[in-house]
């Protein structure tokens, strides 16, 4: 894997523009559902199973990080906060590369190996936060 740092070449597209305004107007939207109290989306799979699914505890989990209380936040689901960890960094970047031009971060080689790899480990980094969600939060 070769990671490089240049800037945009022209025409090209500009993910941390994409990404941050994905990012920032899903916060916006979620900060108007709650404000409005609207109700919370309803898990299909706990419906139907009484168990928790993937993604179990990520909205109480962003919640309590955005009032800075992290371990609850991690307590609730560990990946979503971990997930949470990544993408305010993420956010730092993409902000530095779009308002003040810095240059970008772009991987221009992944081999076959290393693709395999990020795929097998992303996967049991689901199963383990699964498996934690099982054992740590039957009830939720």
């Amino acid at each position: 894997m070769q990671i490089v740092r240049r800037p945009l070449a022209p025409g090209e597209a500009n993910h941390e523009l994409i990404w941050l305004s994905v990012s920032s107007g899903g916060l916006a939207l979620a900060a108007t559902w709650l404000a409005l109290k609207l109700p919370w989306p309803i898990c299909l799979f706990h419906a139907l199973t009484g168990r928790p699914c993937l993604t179990c505890g990520a909205t109480r989990s962003a919640i309590a990080f955005f009032h800075a209380h992290f371990l609850a936040a991690f307590e609730w689901n560990p990946l979503a906060f971990l997930c949470y960890c990544g993408l305010s960094l993420f956010n730092v970047y993409a902000f530095q590369v779009v308002v003040l031009r810095a240059p970008a971060l772009r991987i221009v080689r992944l081999s076959a190996s290393e693709r395999k790899f990020f795929r097998r480990f992303f996967i049991g980094l689901l199963a383990l936060n699964w498996v934690y969600l099982l054992l740590a939060n039957p009830s939720l």
